[in-house]
């Protein structure tokens, strides 16, 4: 009886340790992957992460969860990511524009005019473009798993509306950094002053510039209409947000949860890419019922003028890198 005792102690002692160890184990068995970004909880691409999310931890059974951090709350886009590249945080949905300050072939996609429609420029970034950078990108630390979404950019401003480069001279117009936009603007015009986009409401509401350029859903979503009565839409420059991850992060995962993440990816860059269509043409409509005054001006007047924006890219992101670029979209 006593020896039974002790047997039972025993195995009381040694379940109580042994339990927590399991628990502890089925634990890291779980992975958490911080996916941060610049856009509002209403766009379009918050809605898409926010599907990715929830089918990666359907599909692995909780083994892998996505937690988003939308609106810049880690930081401005530059910071998220470097915090990405230095696997502060595990995924990132940046731009071109930002890529291109570690991968220079980046920079040639938001070259002005390079896309007519979003079809062609699906087809290329894709397809060839894809091929031709991801392996760029690894070397930096960074898994590039599928091309979402951003949208042509337009003008909004305070002046008049923008039919032709003319109408651009004396017009103050915020851009982002990116040289792209930039040399753009100014090759069409206007004097291009760059300010950071948290302070661009109060920029325009102080007349420190007299507009800026966005594409629709940045418009609408953060009411820049509301402070803005021209809209003219130029469709200047095409770029994305690139859903990349990791490096380490990504070679975390087992070969299944990778393949899993990848197709999710895709599944969410498919789900943003229809949304920003179907909401584009809604949302227009819904600013000018509220009062932004919009017009059509034909590119090809705005084209004419693109050389010496073409070559200040050029010289940013390499003769060769542009060249290659325009051999793509060809």
């Amino acid at each position: 009886m006593t020896f039974i005792k002790k047997i039972s102690k025993t195995m009381i002692i040694t379940s109580a340790v042994i339990a927590p160890l399991m628990l502890a184990n089925v634990a890291s068995a779980t992975t958490v992957l911080k996916l941060t970004h610049f856009a509002a909880e209403s766009h379009p691409a918050h809605i898409a992460a926010t599907q990715m999310a929830e089918n990666m931890s359907r599909r692995t059974n909780g083994e892998v969860t996505i937690k988003i951090y939308p609106a810049n709350s880690l930081g401005s886009p530059p910071e998220q990511l470097e915090q990405t590249i230095l696997g502060v945080t595990d995924m990132n949905l940046p731009t071109q524009g930002a890529l291109d300050k570690y991968e220079k072939a980046f920079a040639t996609v938001m070259s002005p005019f390079a896309f007519r429609d979003y079809k062609q420029a699906h087809e290329v970034l894709d397809g060839p473009f894809n091929d031709w950078v991801a392996p760029k990108l690894e070397k930096q630390g960074l898994i590039l798993l599928s091309n979402w979404e951003y949208g042509f950019r337009n003008i909004t401003n305070n002046k008049r509306p923008i039919n032709s480069p003319e109408d651009l001279k004396g017009i103050k117009l915020r851009t982002p950094s990116e040289i792209q936009l930039v040399a753009a603007m100014e090759a069409a015009g206007a004097s291009a002053t760059q300010i950071a986009f948290p302070e661009l409401p109060m920029a325009l509401n102080s007349n420190v510039v007299d507009g800026q350029e966005n594409p629709i859903g940045v418009i609408y979503h953060y009411k820049l209409f509301e402070i803005q009565k021209y809209l003219s839409i130029t469709r200047h420059s095409y770029n994305s947000m690139v859903n990349v991850i990791n490096k380490d992060s990504f070679d975390r995962l087992t070969k299944n949860q990778q393949k899993i993440l990848m197709e999710e990816s895709k599944k969410s860059s498919k789900l943003m890419r229809k949304l920003v269509a179907d909401q584009e043409t809604a949302e227009i409509i819904a600013m000018e019922k509220l009062g932004l005054l919009i017009n059509y001006p034909d590119p090809s007047e705005f084209k004419k003028v693109m050389a010496p924006a073409y070559d200040r890219i050029a010289e940013y992101a390499g003769k060769e890198n542009m060249d290659k670029f325009l051999s793509l979209i060809k």
